[in-house]
Protein backbone atom coordinates (compact mmCIF):
# COMPACT_ATOMS: atom_id res chain seq x y z
CA UNK A 1 0.00 0.00 0.00
CA UNK A 2 1.18 3.15 -0.77
CA UNK A 3 2.61 5.55 2.09
CA UNK A 4 0.15 8.51 1.53
CA UNK A 5 -2.70 6.04 1.29
CA UNK A 6 -1.15 5.04 4.77
CA UNK A 7 -1.06 8.20 6.49
CA UNK A 8 -4.47 9.32 5.03
CA UNK A 9 -5.61 5.98 7.02
CA UNK A 10 -4.28 6.87 10.15
CA UNK A 11 -5.94 10.47 9.39
CA UNK A 12 -9.51 9.01 9.03
CA UNK A 13 -9.38 6.34 11.64
CA UNK A 14 -7.78 9.18 14.40
CA UNK A 15 -11.07 11.26 13.17
CA UNK A 16 -13.40 8.82 13.63
CA UNK A 17 -11.95 8.05 17.61
CA UNK A 18 -12.50 11.69 17.78
CA UNK A 19 -16.20 11.21 17.14
CA UNK A 20 -16.53 7.84 18.94
CA UNK A 21 -14.98 8.48 21.90
CA UNK A 22 -16.63 12.14 22.38
CA UNK A 23 -20.73 11.48 24.25
CA UNK A 24 -23.06 13.30 22.47
CA UNK A 25 -23.60 16.42 25.74
CA UNK A 26 -20.62 18.66 24.62
CA UNK A 27 -20.82 21.79 24.10
CA UNK A 28 -21.19 23.35 20.55
CA UNK A 29 -18.15 22.60 18.98
CA UNK A 30 -16.04 23.87 15.99
CA UNK A 31 -16.63 23.24 11.89
CA UNK A 32 -13.62 20.78 10.48
CA UNK A 33 -10.65 22.74 9.74
CA UNK A 34 -9.70 24.50 7.23
CA UNK A 35 -5.49 24.35 5.71
CA UNK A 36 -5.90 27.51 3.91
CA UNK A 37 -8.37 29.44 6.55
CA UNK A 38 -7.17 29.00 10.03
CA UNK A 39 -9.08 30.22 13.07
CA UNK A 40 -6.00 30.66 15.45
CA UNK A 41 -4.18 33.95 15.27
CA UNK A 42 -0.86 34.22 13.36
CA UNK A 43 0.75 35.95 15.97
CA UNK A 44 -0.12 34.28 19.26
CA UNK A 45 -2.16 36.95 20.77
CA UNK A 46 -5.04 35.61 23.90
CA UNK A 47 -7.88 33.77 22.74
CA UNK A 48 -10.95 35.43 24.53
CA UNK A 49 -13.03 32.99 25.95
CA UNK A 50 -16.47 32.50 25.00
CA UNK A 51 -19.19 30.57 26.43
CA UNK A 52 -22.08 30.01 23.71
CA UNK A 53 -25.81 30.06 24.98
CA UNK A 54 -28.18 29.32 23.25
CA UNK A 55 -28.34 31.65 20.56
CA UNK A 56 -24.84 29.93 19.41
CA UNK A 57 -26.87 26.82 18.69
CA UNK A 58 -28.40 27.46 14.96
CA UNK A 59 -30.91 24.50 15.08
CA UNK A 60 -29.94 23.60 10.97
CA UNK A 61 -31.45 21.07 9.26
CA UNK A 62 -28.87 18.41 7.91
CA UNK A 63 -29.71 20.11 4.50
CA UNK A 64 -26.39 21.95 5.46
CA UNK A 65 -23.89 19.08 5.68
CA UNK A 66 -23.38 16.29 2.86
CA UNK A 67 -26.22 13.97 2.90
CA UNK A 68 -24.34 11.56 -0.27
CA UNK A 69 -21.08 10.58 -0.81
CA UNK A 70 -19.64 9.12 -4.49
CA UNK A 71 -20.74 5.92 -6.14
CA UNK A 72 -17.33 4.95 -6.01
CA UNK A 73 -16.70 2.33 -3.02
CA UNK A 74 -13.69 0.32 -3.92
CA UNK A 75 -11.53 1.38 -6.71
CA UNK A 76 -10.19 -2.10 -7.11
CA UNK A 77 -14.12 -3.54 -7.57
CA UNK A 78 -15.79 -1.08 -9.03
CA UNK A 79 -18.82 -3.33 -9.38
CA UNK A 80 -19.10 -4.03 -5.71
CA UNK A 81 -20.92 -2.16 -2.97
CA UNK A 82 -21.21 -2.24 0.73
CA UNK A 83 -24.10 -0.92 2.73
CA UNK A 84 -26.61 1.97 1.38
CA UNK A 85 -26.62 5.77 2.36
CA UNK A 86 -29.85 6.90 3.80
CA UNK A 87 -30.47 10.22 5.18
CA UNK A 88 -30.57 11.03 8.35
CA UNK A 89 -34.05 12.72 9.55
CA UNK A 90 -34.34 15.80 11.55
CA UNK A 91 -37.47 15.14 14.00
CA UNK A 92 -37.30 18.71 15.78
CA UNK A 93 -37.49 20.43 12.24
CA UNK A 94 -41.24 21.34 12.90
CA UNK A 95 -40.48 22.49 16.51
CA UNK A 96 -38.01 25.10 15.34
CA UNK A 97 -40.55 26.84 13.91
CA UNK A 98 -42.63 27.07 17.11
CA UNK A 99 -41.97 30.18 19.57
CA UNK A 100 -39.45 28.81 22.04
CA UNK A 101 -40.88 27.41 25.26
CA UNK A 102 -39.51 29.04 29.02
CA UNK A 103 -39.44 27.54 32.51
CA UNK A 104 -42.14 29.95 33.57
CA UNK A 105 -44.43 28.65 30.88
CA UNK A 106 -44.14 24.96 32.42
CA UNK A 107 -44.97 26.38 35.87
CA UNK A 108 -47.84 28.19 35.17
CA UNK A 109 -49.14 25.12 33.59
CA UNK A 110 -48.43 22.20 35.72
CA UNK A 111 -49.44 25.03 38.66
CA UNK A 112 -53.36 24.99 37.00
CA UNK A 113 -53.68 21.50 35.32
CA UNK A 114 -51.78 19.33 37.70
CA UNK A 115 -54.00 16.78 39.03
CA UNK A 116 -51.57 16.11 42.70
CA UNK A 117 -52.50 20.17 43.42
CA UNK A 118 -56.19 19.37 43.21
CA UNK A 119 -56.16 16.49 45.16
CA UNK A 120 -54.18 18.64 47.77
CA UNK A 121 -56.47 20.66 47.62
CA UNK A 122 -59.61 18.35 48.65
CA UNK A 123 -57.79 16.95 51.46
CA UNK A 124 -57.84 20.30 53.41
CA UNK A 125 -61.60 20.96 52.11
CA UNK A 126 -62.30 17.06 53.34
CA UNK A 127 -60.58 17.97 56.82
CA UNK A 128 -62.53 20.90 57.08
CA UNK A 129 -66.08 18.91 56.64
CA UNK A 130 -64.81 16.09 59.56
CA UNK A 131 -64.43 19.02 62.03
CA UNK A 132 -67.70 20.06 61.07
CA UNK A 133 -69.14 17.45 61.51
CA UNK A 134 -67.38 16.30 64.67
CA UNK A 135 -68.80 19.32 66.21
CA UNK A 136 -72.47 19.12 65.51
CA UNK A 137 -74.80 18.28 68.62
CA UNK A 138 -76.65 15.09 68.32
CA UNK A 139 -80.27 15.19 67.24
CA UNK A 140 -83.27 14.91 69.41
CA UNK A 141 -85.47 11.74 69.27
CA UNK A 142 -89.17 12.26 69.53
CA UNK A 143 -91.84 9.27 70.26
CA UNK A 144 -94.52 7.30 71.50
CA UNK A 145 -95.22 6.00 74.79
CA UNK A 146 -97.93 3.61 75.67
CA UNK A 147 -98.20 1.43 79.19
CA UNK A 148 -101.37 -0.59 80.08
CA UNK A 149 -103.44 0.05 77.09
CA UNK A 150 -106.00 -2.12 77.32
CA UNK A 151 -106.59 -1.14 80.79
CA UNK A 152 -107.50 -4.42 82.79
CA UNK A 153 -109.87 -4.72 85.10
CA UNK A 154 -109.68 -1.01 85.67
CA UNK A 155 -110.49 0.10 82.19
CA UNK A 156 -107.29 2.42 82.16
CA UNK A 157 -104.51 2.55 79.42
CA UNK A 158 -101.12 5.57 79.65
CA UNK A 159 -100.67 6.79 76.17
CA UNK A 160 -98.79 9.83 74.99
CA UNK A 161 -95.09 10.95 73.37
CA UNK A 162 -92.49 12.13 74.75
CA UNK A 163 -88.58 13.97 73.53
CA UNK A 164 -85.50 12.80 74.26
CA UNK A 165 -82.04 14.60 74.09
CA UNK A 166 -78.06 13.52 74.99
CA UNK A 167 -76.48 16.26 76.21
CA UNK A 168 -72.84 16.38 75.38
CA UNK A 169 -70.82 16.70 78.48
CA UNK A 170 -66.88 17.11 79.40
CA UNK A 171 -66.40 19.29 76.06
CA UNK A 172 -66.05 16.29 74.10
CA UNK A 173 -67.34 17.78 70.86
CA UNK A 174 -64.82 21.19 71.45
CA UNK A 175 -62.08 18.46 71.93
CA UNK A 176 -63.44 15.76 68.62
CA UNK A 177 -63.48 19.18 66.56
CA UNK A 178 -60.30 20.11 67.63
CA UNK A 179 -58.52 16.72 66.17
CA UNK A 180 -60.05 17.33 62.66
CA UNK A 181 -58.72 20.87 62.62
CA UNK A 182 -55.07 19.85 63.55
CA UNK A 183 -55.43 17.37 60.90
CA UNK A 184 -56.59 20.32 58.61
CA UNK A 185 -53.29 22.02 59.19
CA UNK A 186 -51.13 19.33 58.50
CA UNK A 187 -53.23 18.88 55.06
CA UNK A 188 -52.46 22.74 54.51
CA UNK A 189 -48.77 22.31 54.67
CA UNK A 190 -49.14 19.41 52.35
CA UNK A 191 -50.84 21.70 49.91
CA UNK A 192 -47.75 23.81 49.92
CA UNK A 193 -45.60 20.83 49.98
CA UNK A 194 -47.27 19.62 46.64
CA UNK A 195 -46.89 22.60 44.78
CA UNK A 196 -42.93 22.43 45.65
CA UNK A 197 -42.81 19.19 44.40
CA UNK A 198 -44.34 20.11 41.25
CA UNK A 199 -42.34 22.85 40.83
CA UNK A 200 -38.87 21.06 41.37
CA UNK A 201 -40.05 18.15 38.89
CA UNK A 202 -40.89 21.16 36.29
CA UNK A 203 -36.98 22.45 36.51
CA UNK A 204 -36.01 19.19 36.90
CA UNK A 205 -37.54 18.12 33.54
CA UNK A 206 -36.80 21.38 32.20
CA UNK A 207 -33.06 21.63 32.49
CA UNK A 208 -32.29 17.94 31.58
CA UNK A 209 -34.13 18.81 28.43
CA UNK A 210 -32.42 21.72 27.87
CA UNK A 211 -29.14 19.86 28.47
CA UNK A 212 -30.23 16.88 26.06
CA UNK A 213 -31.05 20.54 22.98
CA UNK A 214 -27.24 21.13 23.82
CA UNK A 215 -26.81 17.91 22.96
CA UNK A 216 -28.46 17.89 19.54
CA UNK A 217 -26.17 20.77 18.32
CA UNK A 218 -23.48 18.60 18.97
CA UNK A 219 -24.64 16.14 17.32
CA UNK A 220 -24.97 18.13 14.76
CA UNK A 221 -22.13 19.30 13.95
CA UNK A 222 -20.58 15.72 14.44
CA UNK A 223 -22.52 14.50 11.54
CA UNK A 224 -21.45 17.21 9.14
CA UNK A 225 -17.42 16.13 10.24
CA UNK A 226 -18.72 12.24 9.65
CA UNK A 227 -20.26 13.10 6.42
CA UNK A 228 -17.61 15.78 5.06
CA UNK A 229 -14.42 12.83 6.42
CA UNK A 230 -16.89 10.22 4.29
CA UNK A 231 -17.42 12.77 1.33
CA UNK A 232 -13.59 13.31 1.01
CA UNK A 233 -12.42 9.65 1.34
CA UNK A 234 -14.75 9.21 -1.73
CA UNK A 235 -12.62 12.00 -3.50
CA UNK A 236 -9.57 10.75 -2.53
CA UNK A 237 -10.57 7.64 -3.72
CA UNK A 238 -11.31 8.46 -6.81
CA UNK A 239 -7.83 9.93 -7.81
CA UNK A 240 -6.33 6.95 -6.34
CA UNK A 241 -4.92 8.32 -2.89
CA UNK A 242 -7.45 6.28 -0.74
CA UNK A 243 -8.48 2.49 -0.59
CA UNK A 244 -11.52 0.88 -0.24
CA UNK A 245 -10.92 0.40 3.60
CA UNK A 246 -10.49 3.64 4.20
CA UNK A 247 -13.67 4.17 2.20
CA UNK A 248 -15.81 1.86 4.37
CA UNK A 249 -14.30 2.97 7.79
CA UNK A 250 -15.57 6.55 7.25
CA UNK A 251 -18.73 5.70 5.62
CA UNK A 252 -18.89 3.31 9.08
CA UNK A 253 -18.21 6.52 11.28
CA UNK A 254 -20.79 8.66 9.05
CA UNK A 255 -23.29 6.12 9.71
CA UNK A 256 -22.59 5.98 13.71
CA UNK A 257 -22.56 9.56 13.73
CA UNK A 258 -26.11 9.48 11.89
CA UNK A 259 -27.33 7.00 14.43
CA UNK A 260 -26.33 9.54 17.66
CA UNK A 261 -27.70 12.13 16.31
CA UNK A 262 -31.45 10.38 16.17
CA UNK A 263 -30.65 9.28 19.56
CA UNK A 264 -29.96 12.89 20.91
CA UNK A 265 -33.12 13.96 19.16
CA UNK A 266 -35.49 11.15 20.26
CA UNK A 267 -33.94 11.72 23.90
CA UNK A 268 -34.83 15.20 23.68
CA UNK A 269 -38.11 14.49 22.88
CA UNK A 270 -38.87 11.70 25.60
CA UNK A 271 -37.90 14.19 28.19
CA UNK A 272 -39.94 17.06 26.37
CA UNK A 273 -42.65 15.11 26.41
CA UNK A 274 -42.16 14.16 30.34
CA UNK A 275 -41.82 18.07 31.40
CA UNK A 276 -45.52 18.42 29.60
CA UNK A 277 -47.22 15.44 31.41
CA UNK A 278 -45.83 17.25 34.47
CA UNK A 279 -47.45 20.43 33.73
CA UNK A 280 -50.52 18.55 32.63
CA UNK A 281 -50.62 18.91 28.81
CA UNK A 282 -49.23 15.41 27.61
CA UNK A 283 -50.28 16.91 24.02
CA UNK A 284 -48.53 19.63 24.28
CA UNK A 285 -46.82 20.37 20.62
CA UNK A 286 -43.16 19.71 20.34
CA UNK A 287 -40.99 22.83 20.48
CA UNK A 288 -37.60 23.81 21.76
CA UNK A 289 -36.85 25.41 25.00
CA UNK A 290 -35.19 28.53 25.72
CA UNK A 291 -33.17 28.79 29.27
CA UNK A 292 -30.02 29.65 31.03
CA UNK A 293 -27.90 26.65 31.33
CA UNK A 294 -24.50 28.43 32.15
CA UNK A 295 -25.48 30.22 35.36
CA UNK A 296 -26.99 27.93 38.07
CA UNK A 297 -28.38 29.65 41.03
CA UNK A 298 -25.41 29.69 44.50
CA UNK A 299 -25.79 28.20 47.73
CA UNK A 300 -24.24 28.52 51.15
CA UNK A 301 -24.34 25.59 52.57
CA UNK A 302 -24.61 26.56 56.00
CA UNK A 303 -27.28 28.95 55.72
CA UNK A 304 -28.88 26.27 53.56
CA UNK A 305 -29.03 23.49 56.91
CA UNK A 306 -30.68 26.15 58.96
CA UNK A 307 -33.50 27.38 56.10
CA UNK A 308 -33.73 23.36 55.20
CA UNK A 309 -34.85 22.47 59.31
CA UNK A 310 -36.82 26.11 59.59
CA UNK A 311 -38.78 26.10 56.29
CA UNK A 312 -39.05 22.26 54.83
CA UNK A 313 -42.69 21.74 54.34
CA UNK A 314 -42.05 17.83 55.49
CA UNK A 315 -40.39 18.43 58.70
CA UNK A 316 -43.22 21.51 59.31
CA UNK A 317 -45.95 18.96 58.38
CA UNK A 318 -44.38 16.19 60.93
CA UNK A 319 -44.49 18.35 63.75
CA UNK A 320 -48.10 19.35 62.92
CA UNK A 321 -49.27 15.34 62.77
CA UNK A 322 -47.51 15.60 66.54
CA UNK A 323 -49.97 18.14 66.98
CA UNK A 324 -52.74 16.40 65.53
CA UNK A 325 -51.88 13.37 67.77
CA UNK A 326 -51.51 15.41 70.92
CA UNK A 327 -55.37 16.93 69.92
CA UNK A 328 -55.87 13.19 69.86
CA UNK A 329 -55.16 12.29 73.19
CA UNK A 330 -56.48 14.83 74.99
CA UNK A 331 -59.87 13.87 73.24
CA UNK A 332 -59.81 10.68 74.14
CA UNK A 333 -58.70 11.34 77.76
CA UNK A 334 -62.57 13.39 77.62
CA UNK A 335 -64.28 10.69 76.03
CA UNK A 336 -64.84 8.74 79.32
CA UNK A 337 -66.81 11.74 81.00
CA UNK A 338 -70.48 10.60 80.56
CA UNK A 339 -73.12 12.10 78.46
CA UNK A 340 -76.51 13.35 80.13
CA UNK A 341 -79.90 12.17 78.62
CA UNK A 342 -82.84 13.87 79.26
CA UNK A 343 -86.42 13.03 78.67
CA UNK A 344 -90.02 14.26 78.98
CA UNK A 345 -93.37 13.88 77.78
CA UNK A 346 -97.04 13.81 78.62
CA UNK A 347 -99.30 11.13 77.95
CA UNK A 348 -103.40 10.77 78.74
CA UNK A 349 -104.20 8.56 81.62
CA UNK A 350 -107.28 6.35 81.14
CA UNK A 351 -107.72 4.93 84.75
CA UNK A 352 -110.33 5.79 86.47
CA UNK A 353 -110.35 7.72 89.77
CA UNK A 354 -111.47 6.00 92.67
CA UNK A 355 -113.07 9.06 93.86
CA UNK A 356 -114.85 10.49 91.02
CA UNK A 357 -115.24 7.64 89.20
CA UNK A 358 -113.81 9.61 85.98
CA UNK A 359 -110.22 9.16 83.44
CA UNK A 360 -107.49 10.74 85.36
CA UNK A 361 -106.76 12.86 82.10
CA UNK A 362 -103.20 14.52 81.06
CA UNK A 363 -100.19 13.73 83.39
CA UNK A 364 -96.57 14.67 83.05
CA UNK A 365 -93.52 12.78 83.04
CA UNK A 366 -89.63 12.66 82.91
CA UNK A 367 -86.29 11.07 82.71
CA UNK A 368 -82.79 11.88 83.68
CA UNK A 369 -80.13 9.45 83.27
CA UNK A 370 -76.37 9.26 83.19
CA UNK A 371 -73.84 6.12 82.39
CA UNK A 372 -71.35 5.20 85.51
CA UNK A 373 -67.93 4.66 84.07
CA UNK A 374 -66.92 2.07 86.02
CA UNK A 375 -65.69 -0.32 83.50
CA UNK A 376 -64.95 1.48 80.50
CA UNK A 377 -63.20 4.59 80.89
CA UNK A 378 -61.71 4.28 77.58
CA UNK A 379 -58.44 3.55 79.23
CA UNK A 380 -57.39 1.42 75.65
CA UNK A 381 -57.68 3.82 73.70
CA UNK A 382 -56.01 6.31 75.65
CA UNK A 383 -53.41 4.11 75.90
CA UNK A 384 -52.85 4.14 72.36
CA UNK A 385 -53.46 7.51 71.74
CA UNK A 386 -50.21 8.19 74.07
CA UNK A 387 -48.18 6.12 72.04
CA UNK A 388 -49.26 7.99 68.78
CA UNK A 389 -48.15 10.84 70.07
CA UNK A 390 -45.24 9.24 71.12
CA UNK A 391 -44.62 7.56 67.64
CA UNK A 392 -45.51 10.96 65.86
CA UNK A 393 -43.25 12.94 68.23
CA UNK A 394 -39.94 10.36 67.26
CA UNK A 395 -41.19 10.87 63.44
CA UNK A 396 -40.18 14.57 63.48
CA UNK A 397 -36.97 13.91 64.79
CA UNK A 398 -36.51 10.92 62.32
CA UNK A 399 -37.85 13.22 59.41
CA UNK A 400 -35.34 16.03 60.42
CA UNK A 401 -32.14 13.81 60.40
CA UNK A 402 -33.45 11.97 57.75
CA UNK A 403 -33.66 15.13 55.61
CA UNK A 404 -29.79 16.65 56.90
CA UNK A 405 -28.82 13.16 55.90
CA UNK A 406 -29.85 13.20 52.33
CA UNK A 407 -28.65 17.04 52.35
CA UNK A 408 -25.05 16.54 53.00
CA UNK A 409 -23.98 14.71 49.81
CA UNK A 410 -26.10 16.58 47.43
CA UNK A 411 -24.61 19.71 48.98
CA UNK A 412 -21.10 18.16 48.85
CA UNK A 413 -21.78 16.96 44.93
CA UNK A 414 -23.36 20.49 44.53
CA UNK A 415 -19.73 21.87 46.02
CA UNK A 416 -17.68 19.59 43.77
CA UNK A 417 -19.70 20.57 40.25
CA UNK A 418 -19.31 24.07 41.24
CA UNK A 419 -15.64 23.78 41.67
CA UNK A 420 -15.49 21.70 38.82
CA UNK A 421 -17.35 23.90 36.40
CA UNK A 422 -15.41 27.16 37.79
CA UNK A 423 -11.69 25.23 36.63
CA UNK A 424 -13.43 24.01 33.26
CA UNK A 425 -14.84 27.45 32.73
CA UNK A 426 -11.21 29.34 33.71
CA UNK A 427 -8.80 26.99 33.17
CA UNK A 428 -9.16 23.74 31.17
CA UNK A 429 -11.47 24.86 28.34
CA UNK A 430 -9.09 28.43 27.23
CA UNK A 431 -5.78 25.90 27.39
CA UNK A 432 -7.59 23.57 25.34
CA UNK A 433 -9.40 26.24 22.89
CA UNK A 434 -5.87 27.84 22.25
CA UNK A 435 -3.94 24.34 21.63
CA UNK A 436 -6.44 23.48 19.11
CA UNK A 437 -5.81 26.70 17.29
CA UNK A 438 -2.18 26.51 17.48
CA UNK A 439 -2.30 23.04 15.59
CA UNK A 440 -4.40 24.54 13.38
CA UNK A 441 -1.63 27.43 12.93
CA UNK A 442 0.74 25.07 12.49
CA UNK A 443 -0.80 22.78 10.32
CA UNK A 444 -1.73 25.89 8.33
CA UNK A 445 2.17 26.82 7.83
CA UNK A 446 2.99 23.11 7.06
CA UNK A 447 5.00 23.03 10.44
CA UNK A 448 2.32 19.98 11.93
CA UNK A 449 0.98 17.11 10.91
CA UNK A 450 -2.64 16.65 10.78
CA UNK A 451 -3.45 14.04 13.34
CA UNK A 452 -2.50 16.70 15.76
CA UNK A 453 -5.40 19.11 15.12
CA UNK A 454 -7.72 15.89 15.30
CA UNK A 455 -6.36 15.20 18.77
CA UNK A 456 -6.24 18.50 20.09
CA UNK A 457 -9.72 18.77 18.41
CA UNK A 458 -10.98 15.59 20.55
CA UNK A 459 -9.87 17.22 23.52
CA UNK A 460 -11.35 20.16 23.12
CA UNK A 461 -14.58 18.49 22.79
CA UNK A 462 -14.22 16.18 25.82
CA UNK A 463 -13.77 18.84 28.06
CA UNK A 464 -16.03 21.33 26.83
CA UNK A 465 -18.82 18.08 27.27
CA UNK A 466 -17.45 17.73 30.53
CA UNK A 467 -18.04 21.29 31.27
CA UNK A 468 -21.69 21.04 30.10
CA UNK A 469 -22.27 17.56 31.68
CA UNK A 470 -20.95 19.75 35.17
CA UNK A 471 -23.25 22.26 34.31
CA UNK A 472 -26.63 19.67 34.25
CA UNK A 473 -25.05 18.38 37.48
CA UNK A 474 -25.09 21.78 39.44
CA UNK A 475 -28.70 22.42 38.30
CA UNK A 476 -29.77 18.72 38.95
CA UNK A 477 -28.46 19.30 43.23
CA UNK A 478 -29.15 22.39 43.05
CA UNK A 479 -32.91 21.82 42.29
CA UNK A 480 -33.32 18.97 44.72
CA UNK A 481 -31.37 21.49 47.37
CA UNK A 482 -34.00 24.09 46.94
CA UNK A 483 -37.29 22.39 46.99
CA UNK A 484 -36.00 20.42 49.70
CA UNK A 485 -36.02 17.06 48.11
CA UNK A 486 -39.54 17.67 46.51
CA UNK A 487 -39.00 16.84 42.57
CA UNK A 488 -41.68 13.84 42.13
CA UNK A 489 -44.43 16.37 41.11
CA UNK A 490 -47.30 13.19 40.04
CA UNK A 491 -47.26 11.04 43.09
CA UNK A 492 -50.49 11.44 44.63
CA UNK A 493 -49.86 13.52 48.60
CA UNK A 494 -50.85 11.57 51.68
CA UNK A 495 -53.40 12.70 53.82
CA UNK A 496 -52.92 13.47 57.34
CA UNK A 497 -54.22 11.26 59.87
CA UNK A 498 -57.64 9.05 59.16
CA UNK A 499 -59.48 10.14 56.51
CA UNK A 500 -62.70 8.07 57.90
CA UNK A 501 -66.09 10.07 57.53
CA UNK A 502 -67.96 7.57 59.79
CA UNK A 503 -67.66 9.65 62.59
CA UNK A 504 -70.74 11.45 64.92
CA UNK A 505 -73.16 9.85 62.68
CA UNK A 506 -76.90 11.70 62.57
CA UNK A 507 -78.40 7.93 63.92
CA UNK A 508 -75.77 7.73 67.14
CA UNK A 509 -77.61 6.72 70.05
CA UNK A 510 -75.53 8.70 72.21
CA UNK A 511 -74.27 11.32 69.93
CA UNK A 512 -70.34 10.43 70.39
CA UNK A 513 -67.62 8.55 67.56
Amino acid sequence: MKTISTAIFVVLLLAGSALAQNPPNAYPVMQMPSATKPNAEKHGEAVSEQHHGMEDMEMRTPESTASHVAAVQEPENSSRRTGSNTPVPDLLQEAQHLPPKHLADFEALALKHNPTLKQAQSMTETDGGLARQAGLWPNPAVGYQGDEIRGGVFRGGEQGGFVQQNIVLGGKLRLRRNVYEQQRKADQIAVEEQKLDVRGAVEMYFYSALALLRKIALQRELLGIAMDAATTAHQLANVGQADAPDVLQAEAEAEIAKLEFVRAQRNYIQSYQQLAAIAGDPQMPLSVLDGDLENPPLIDPEKYLQDLVANSPTLKRAQQEANRAEAALARDKHESIPDLFLRGGLQQDLELNEFSGSPVGVIGFATAGIQIPLFNRNQGNVQASRANLENAQQEVERVKLQMLQTAQPLLQRYLTSRLEAERYSKEIIPRAQRAYELYLLKYSNMAAAYPAVLVSQRTLFQVKEAYIRTLGEIWSTSVQLQNYFLTDGLSAPTPSGSMSTQINLPTSATGGP
